[in-house]
């Protein structure tokens, strides 16, 4: 067998590979990076409510600016709340007739609900005018945000 003559890359020649060494053992990187990354995960299931609140709290906030904006008269951002369900049967003029009571508006409890299949929240409103006080509950649903979708005057 003949080899060409000429330089070579390394002084042994083409027939010695450089590459005969001890390979080194990388599992020790990869658990680590895995550990990382269930690490991140947990921290950010554990961090989300404390950003965004709690299902309960999220809905009572989400009342209170539909409420609020209901007897202020901004229908436009009351519709803005309502979910899509309740936005195709209603249209903007029409939410302060379905949802607003007389008097002044006093959120309250939040309980467990369900709309449909889905999880909801129901949350109790108390309408104080004068003497007299009527209840109404709203239902809340996560449809990217928590919305309204519904009222009734049934606990």
């Amino acid at each position: 067998m003949t080899t060409p003559d000429g330089p070579y890359l390394y002084d042994e020649g083409p027939e010695k590979s450089p590459f005969t060494g001890t390979p080194r053992n990388r599992n020790r990187l990869l658990l680590l990076v895995l550990l990382a990354t269930v690490v991140v995960a947990v921290a950010a299931v554990v961090a989300l409510p404390l950003v965004t609140g709690t299902a309960e709290k999220q809905s009572t906030q989400v009342v209170t600016v539909f409420v609020k904006a209901l007897q202020a008269g901004d229908t436009e951002t009351a519709y803005g709340l309502l979910c899509s369900d309740e936005r195709t049967r209603l249209q903007p003029d029409g939410v302060a007739a379905a949802y607003l009571r007389p008097g002044t508006a006093h959120v309250g409890k939040v309980s467990d609900a369900e709309h449909g299949a889905d999880p909801a929240r129901r949350v109790e409103v108390r309408w104080t005018d004068g003497g007299a006080v009527t209840r109404t509950f709203l239902t809340v649903v996560n449809q990217d945000g928590a919305h309204v979708c519904g009222t009734t005057s049934a606990g």
